[in-house]
């Protein structure tokens, strides 16, 4: 497989390090980088700009060819350089007939000074870590002039063995101390290393139907290559939503991902289920996001977990009693937490705060101000008390589970008396039972709860989600009506085709009884991933790809979607 750096970032499993195709911007030039993704979204980490230099030392134009294991750059002169990532922490560079550059621009008190006689280190106060360069076979040339308290600017020139012609560098990336290598093992060695990994991860990813192997492959690179590893805030092994700008795991993206990862690897899927409660606030509350600096706390996401949870048990037998043990008082306290401080009317409907909370940031249903109360948080809490009273009688707690079967029941007959109007499913401001305009899909999420719905609202969320003038595309579901004033191609939450609601309703038709509407628009939602790739979202009239293109949560659904759903 070979992919496009300008789209999907080159890293490798629990690694911080990457290489991207980058665009022009302020203070930016066009070109190729490698790049750290600590510290967050708030800030793009490129660090190093790649060029090729010919024989005189001047700076020429080459293509570059990317797979799992190395990326191969080619000059139209057939000058040729290879980059892989070594292990965690190490790019490894190899040339031949030519010289590579790489031009560190400075800032805040980046410096850069000789650690030894072919070493150098350059000290990144922006990205928060050291970086060091050191020359293998050739030379290294460092132009790093000084400024008072900073080096101006750092460039580093790696130029050919003058017997043979050839280049080996290596850039080793860390925090604190590097320890000095004893030997480097032979470049080769360490690409078949880098690729037999990938495979194996391939080999175990979910199998979907031969016409969509190609994107198979491109998404099982993106959830193995997205994976960075337990430090700072990160308490497990975590898979980033992307490489390239959303570096964070936000607290509900990473749901879908355990799922997908539940049958081949569940222990890395029970960590990644698992690692926004290691974080969880007294109160119950989760992180919005966390990254491996910081966790954010402004807002939050909705409580799929149950939902998740039981999905994941149902399809692997290595979540016994002692992951039930684990999971049972972090899950309560979240629930709770919904009930205890997000309820602000006391009429037992818990609210959105905010679009965030929802994850449908700006979704239609809060147009007309917050906070808003909406049946799909209903049904996702109706869906959590019900396994918590599974688990709590596993566990041997019997009245709690009792306690939480009429927190379930009573939440359904609450939801339906104040939700379901004249046929369908409403939002309101809390308070105010004031209505939410537009048309927004959100609004059928609570067809997850399937059976456990009356008949007749069932046959009517149905209705609705096969109404191909309403949200029902060639691609799929969009996530506002195509006919609302309010649809926009490019509106986020207002239109495009999204993975965790197409997951949510494909599970939520097929808990209904209308597995063919859920293989349809699994089918639908797969072609499109095929044409587009694994884009953070997608154009529901066009299926083209939106905004980040290279997302994980994406990739996941597309995997299960595609397993689940159109095998035969």
């Amino acid at each position: 497989m070979n992919f496009d750096l300008s789209i999907v970032p080159f890293s490798r499993r629990e690694s911080f390090l990457a290489i991207s195709i980058l665009p022009e911007a302020k203070d930016r030039q066009q070109g190729l980088y490698m790049r750290t993704v600590r510290g967050g979204d708030d800030k793009f980490g490129e660090a190093f700009h790649i060029d090729m230099l010919d024989e005189s030392g001047q700076s020429v134009s080459f293509l570059s060819k990317a797979s799992p294991e190395r990326i191969q750059l080619i000059s139209e002169r057939g000058l040729t350089a290879e980059i892989c990532i070594s292990d965690s922490r190490t790019f490894r560079v190899r040339a031949n007939g030519c010289g590579i550059r790489l031009t560190f621009r400075t800032a805040a008190y980046d410096y850069a000074y000789q650690a030894s006689p072919s070493s150098w280190e350059v000290n990144s106060f922006t990205h928060e870590c050291r970086f060091m360069l050191s020359a293998l076979v050739g030379e290294l040339r460092m132009e790093v002039p000084w400024d008072k308290i900073k080096s101006s600017y750092v460039i580093a020139n790696f130029l050919p063995d003058n017997k043979t012609g050839k280049i080996e560098f290596a850039i080793e990336e860390f925090r604190t101390i590097l320890e000095p290598r004893m030997a480097w093992e032979p470049f080769d060695d360490v690409v078949k290393q880098v690729k037999e990994e990938f495979n194996l991860w391939l080999n175990n990813s979910l199998t979907l139907p031969q016409r969509w192997e190609e994107s198979r492959v491109l998404a099982a690179y993106i959830t193995w290559s997205c994976l960075v590893p337990a430090e700072g805030c990160l308490t497990r092994p975590a898979m980033y939503m992307s490489k390239n700008w959303m570096t964070n795991i936000w607290s509900w993206d990473h749901c879908f991902n355990a799922m997908a990862l539940v049958r081949h690897d569940p222990k890395l899927a029970w960590d990644q289920f698992m690692i926004f409660f290691d974080r969880q606030d007294e109160s119950g509350l989760i992180p919005d996001f966390i990254n491996d600096k910081y966790e954010l706390w402004n807002c939050n996401k909705p409580p799929i977990h149950g939902w998740t949870l039981a999905w994941m048990m149902a399809r692997t037998d290595f979540i016994k009693e002692a992951q039930l043990q684990e999971v049972y008082g972090p899950l309560s306290k979240w629930t709770k937490w919904w009930f205890n401080y997000r309820d602000g009317d006391s009429d037992g409907i818990p609210q959105y705060n905010h679009g965030n909370d929802s994850g449908w940031d700006n979704s239609t249903a809060f147009n007309n101000g917050i906070p808003v109360e909406s049946p799909d948080l209903a049904a996702f809490l109706i869906l959590q008390a019900e396994l918590l009273a599974e688990i709590a009688e596993r566990l041997g707690h019997v009245e709690e589970a009792v306690e939480w079967r009429q927190l379930a029941e009573g939440t359904m007959k609450k939801m339906i008396s104040h939700f379901w109007k004249n046929g369908q499913f409403t939002a309101c401001r809390s308070g105010t039972h004031e209505l939410s305009e537009g048309d927004s899909l959100l609004l059928f999420v609570p067809i997850i709860l399937g059976k456990r719905l009356p008949e007749h609202i069932r046959t009517a969320l149905l209705e609705g989600l096969r109404d191909e003038n309403r949200f029902l595309t060639a691609n799929g579901w969009a996530t506002e009506s195509v006919n609302s004033p309010f649809y926009s191609a490019d509106g986020y939450w207002r239109g495009p085709i999204w993975a965790p609601s197409t997951m949510i309703l494909v599970e939520g038709a097929a808990a209904a009884g209308d597995l063919e509407l859920a293989e349809m628009v699994s089918r639908r939602f797969c072609a499109m991933l095929d044409r587009s790739g694994m884009a953070e979202n997608f154009d529901a009239m066009t299926g083209q790809g939106l905004r980040d293109r290279a997302f994980t949560w994406t990739s996941s659904v597309f995997l299960i979607l595609g397993n689940e759903y159109t095998t035969e």
